[in-house]
């Protein structure tokens, strides 16, 4: 069979690649896997060893070759200076309310980490400065992963990542005073903080075992109670499961604090839903689902009856109302029902609800009464994307922002009374975009189906199929990639670059059922729809593969992966980021096995003959791959950086011509949440500084 891999029986070092390069040698040794009956080889396990000096020596010494190779391009400074230039431009979240204060994040421009604002009363003003994390840390490694603010607006508990790890420590402020108060909660994830009187309910797990903070499987999440001013060692505990050690809890207490909702996951969709009646002593949870079927999401609640966004039964969602003292699904209630394009988001505010709906991958906002009828559509841009919308029911306004591919996000205030959007920030950025236009194609995939696709570049462009081209996707776990403005993608625009975005199956573009098209063993439909894509580009003149260069992060990773080593002729520069590369083993690591249920998983015969034929790792061949400089963090405990590690080694052994094949390893870095602004220009002055070397772009 193709995919075997030979078995070494001795321990041996890999023989650098025919090239031009002189790669690092790195070990190899004799590990065997049996699948099944078929013999997998792993000769570079031991790179899944993130804290031996080993590993870290190889990793030394790859990125010495790597920033070797990007210092001899002569125009990556100036890159990096015109990377600094564009993003040196103000940024602020629309305001939110809580209490009498109004909180809004801002950033001056080049500060490594937005800073939290508050003012009280009203919403648009200069504000005051509540919690700066760039005082955290020197070098802002340290960031701000998650805020709750009390109803009362009177306490801030704040979720703080150290080098983009998704471990959190949270703490918790007196607003008044702006004091941190005595508690320090530890070794929370995937956690939020929900209020309830003068404390909240967040999950954690128990602290790691030594030497496995950032690999080893987390497991028997466990629902605390943590009550302000008090250690966390006097925290309630609320809900555990001690049969079930994979099973995920998120928490949400309803505004008017009766209700404690509980969100039970084992993977990345799907979830269990049940209640528990605050307002009546020692109550148990009601179970409203018991399976992992749908999604469920408690928009608000009015009296015993739960407003609650769902799949069930409606692949684009709806909304339905459930009265949990009679929640069996026959009693259900639609109030806004399923309609032709996917239900993102509800809102209720003023009496009225608010549903962000997307039609073609663009962002619409509709406003319904609350019987559910249809009243009117509030403007939104062309191609846009709803970045956040601010309501609450007793509200007569609420606060919005879009953004576009070619402008940064602008916010909104919305009077309920006047009916009229007012534009409250908009930011001032060195970059025309009143010189780009985005279009949206759509185009057939292997099998048939179309498949949406956004292109951006300048208003002149000149279609001769030698325009350099920059091609993004991601396709899976149900999530829609839609219009954003990319600071670092503008150089590449401004070079003459066209950026494209395919919006291929496995993502939640159209629901439920697209997304399902592109998991498990239909998990080839996304690769096929995304060389369609690049096809589609090369066919229509936009460019050629010689001129094209692919990009994709994390499940985006596999995809690039995937793609490169089924046709490494479709590009010529590839950039797998963050990773997952090994389709065997990716379970095996801290939340990995909640991907199963979009991946698969190879424990499982029939699932284990799909994920080989296409896992990176195992179909690497001797081959002339495209330029490729695979990216990531030493501390991702999202994608364990073992992935690009093992993917690196294997390419380098078997990658011909001239090509590079290289990977660069970010420090003190994680999957890319909370990366400080120096960081990411950093990155992504080498990244693009890589992409227009190989694409051949004089800067």
């Amino acid at each position: 069979m193709r995919y075997l891999i030979t078995l070494f029986t001795i321990t041996c070092l890999a023989a650098s690649a025919q090239t031009s390069f002189n790669y690092p040698k790195t070990k190899k040794e004799t590990v065997t896997d049996d699948y099944f009956g078929t013999k997998i080889a792993d000769p570079y396990r031991w790179l899944e060893d993130d804290n031996s000096t080993e590993t870290k020596a190889w990793v030394e010494e790859q990125n010495k070759l790597t920033y070797s190779y990007l210092d001899k391009i002569p125009y990556r400074a100036k890159i990096k200076q015109r990377l600094t230039q564009i993003w040196n431009y103000q940024k602020a979240s629309p305001p939110f309310k809580k209490g009498d204060r109004f909180f809004w994040y801002k950033n001056d421009g080049l500060q490594n980490q937005s800073v939290l604002y508050s003012q009280k009363d009203t919403c648009c003003g200069n504000g005051e400065v509540l919690l700066d994390p760039n005082t955290l840390s020197t070098d802002g490694t340290i960031s701000l992963a998650s805020i709750s603010i009390s109803k009362n607006g009177q306490y801030l508990a704040y979720g703080i990542s150290k080098a983009g790890s998704d471990w959190v420590e949270i703490h918790v402020k007196d607003i008044s005073t702006k004091q941190d108060l005595v508690d320090e909660i530890k070794w929370v994830k995937f956690s939020g903080m929900s209020w309830k009187g003068n404390g909240f309910y967040y999950s954690r797990y128990d602290e790691p075992v030594k030497g496995q903070t950032y690999t080893g499987k987390n497991q028997f999440h466990k629902v605390y109670y943590h009550k302000v001013g008090t250690t966390q060692d006097k925290d309630e505990l609320i809900y555990e499961d001690k049969i079930h050690p994979n099973y995920n809890f998120g928490t949400q207490v309803t505004h008017d604090e009766r209700f404690l909702v509980l969100y039970v996951s084992e993977s990345t969709s799907g979830e269990m839903l049940m209640v528990k009646d605050l307002s009546i002593a020692n109550s148990p949870f009601t179970i409203i689902n018991g399976t992992f079927d749908y999604e469920y999401g408690v928009v608000d609640n009015i009296g015993s009856n739960l407003f609650v966004r769902t799949n069930h039964g409606a692949p684009k969602y709806k909304l339905v109302k459930i009265d949990v003292k009679k929640p069996q699904g026959e009693n259900w209630k639609d109030v806004v029902g399923e309609k032709a394009d996917l239900l993102e988001s509800v809102a209720f505010c003023n009496g009225k609800i608010l549903g962000s709906y997307l039609k073609d991958v663009s962002s619409h906002l509709y406003m319904f009464a609350m019987d559910g009828t249809f009243e009117k559509e509030i403007p939104l841009p062309e191609f846009c994307k709803l970045n956040e919308l601010h309501a609450e029911r007793a509200y007569k306004f609420f606060t919005y922002s879009v953004v576009q591919f070619t402008s940064p996000s602008k916010n909104y205030y919305y009077d309920m009374a006047t009916s009229q959007s007012i534009e409250i920030f908009k930011p001032q950025i060195d970059f025309k975009s009143e010189d780009y236009v985005t279009k949206q194609v759509f185009f057939e995939s292997k099998d048939g189906t179309k498949i949406p696709m956004f292109i951006t570049h300048k208003k002149d462009l000149v279609l001769n199929g030698n325009n350099p081209c920059f091609l993004y996707g991601y396709g899976g776990f149900n999530i829609s990639i839609t219009p954003e403005f990319r600071i670092d993608r503008a150089v590449f625009l401004e070079a003459g670059g066209i950026y494209c975005v395919a919006n291929m199956r496995g993502g939640g573009e159209y629901g439920e059922e697209w997304h399902k098209e592109g998991t498990k063993c239909k998990k080839q439909n996304v690769f096929d729809d995304f060389i369609a894509a690049a096809n589609y580009l090369v066919q229509n003149k936009y460019t050629s593969h010689q001129k094209l260069a692919i990009h994709g992060r994390s499940n985006g990773g596999l995809l690039i992966g995937a793609v490169m080593t089924q046709r490494p002729d479709i590009c010529k520069v590839a950039l797998p980021t963050v990773g997952v590369l090994d389709m065997l083993r990716f379970h095996k690591f801290t939340i990995g096995r909640a991907w199963s249920v979009d991946y698969g998983n190879s424990e499982n015969k029939e699932e284990f003959n799909c994920l080989i034929k296409y896992s990176p790792l195992h179909n690497v061949k001797k081959t002339n791959y495209p330029a490729t400089m695979v990216l990531t963090g030493d501390h991702d405990d999202r994608v364990v950086p073992a992935h690009s590690f093992k993917f690196a080694a294997t390419l380098q052994e078997n990658a011909q011509g001239e090509n590079p094949a290289l990977i660069r390893v970010d420090i003190k870095a994680g999957h890319g949440a909370g990366k400080p602004t120096s960081k990411q220009i950093d990155e992504f002055g080498d990244m693009w500084s890589f992409v227009f070397y190989n694409l051949g772009i004089n800067y």
